[in-house]
C-alpha cells in the first residue's frame, strides 16, 4: 500500500486534491442536516457554504506538491499562486455577486406590478465564501494534501 493512489490512480497529487473537494462536499451536507434537521444531498454539488470545497482543492495540490517536490521548488510556488487566486476570487468576487443577487431577489420579491418573463427564475445567492470558510477549506484541504502526500509517498 505504499504508493497505493499513485500507482493505481495516476497522480497522488490530484488523487488527494479531488479526495480534499470530496470531503468538504461531504462536510456540507453534514452541515445543512445539523443546522437544518434535513438531508440535502443537492448541497453535495453545490458552490458556497461552510468548508469552501474551492480552497480545499487548491490547497491540497499546493501541500501535496510542496511536500513531494519540496517547499522552495518552482512547482509549489505555482501551486501556492493559483491558490490564492482561487481563495481570492471565491471570497470576495464570487461573495459580491451573491450579494448582488439578494439585493435583486428583494426587487423582484417587492416587485408591485406585473413581473416580466425575465424575474420568473430567483438567482442563486449563495456563490462565495465568507473568509472564514475560505481559511477552513483552505486548512483542510492543506492537511489531507500534506498528510496524504506523506502517507502515501
Amino acid at each position: 500500500m505504499d504508493n497505493f493512489p499513485n500507482y493505481h490512480l495516476g497522480n497522488l497529487i490530484l488523487v488527494l486534491s479531488a479526495a480534499a473537494w470530496a470531503v468538504a462536499q461531504v462536510l456540507k451536507v453534514i452541515g445543512v442536516l445539523v443546522q437544518k434537521h434535513r438531508l440535502d444531498f443537492r448541497s453535495i454539488l453545490s458552490s458556497g457554504g461552510m468548508p469552501s470545497s474551492h480552497s480545499a482543492f487548491v490547497c491540497a495540490c499546493a501541500a501535496a506538491t510542496g511536500n513531494l517536490y519540496g517547499w522552495s521548488s518552482a512547482l509549489f510556488a505555482v501551486a501556492s499562486v493559483l491558490a490564492i487566486v482561487v481563495m481570492y476570487d471565491a471570497s470576495h468576487v464570487r461573495k459580491a455577486a451573491g450579494e448582488q443577487a439578494k439585493i435583486l431577489n428583494y426587487m423582484m420579491e417587492h416587485w408591485t406590478e406585473m413581473k416580466p418573463e425575465l424575474f420568473g427564475k430567483e438567482l442563486k445567492e449563495l456563490l462565495g465564501h465568507t473568509p472564514f470558510q475560505v481559511f477552513a477549506g483552505a486548512v483542510l484541504g492543506a492537511a489531507i494534501g500534506y498528510f496524504g502526500s506523506w502517507l502515501f509517498h
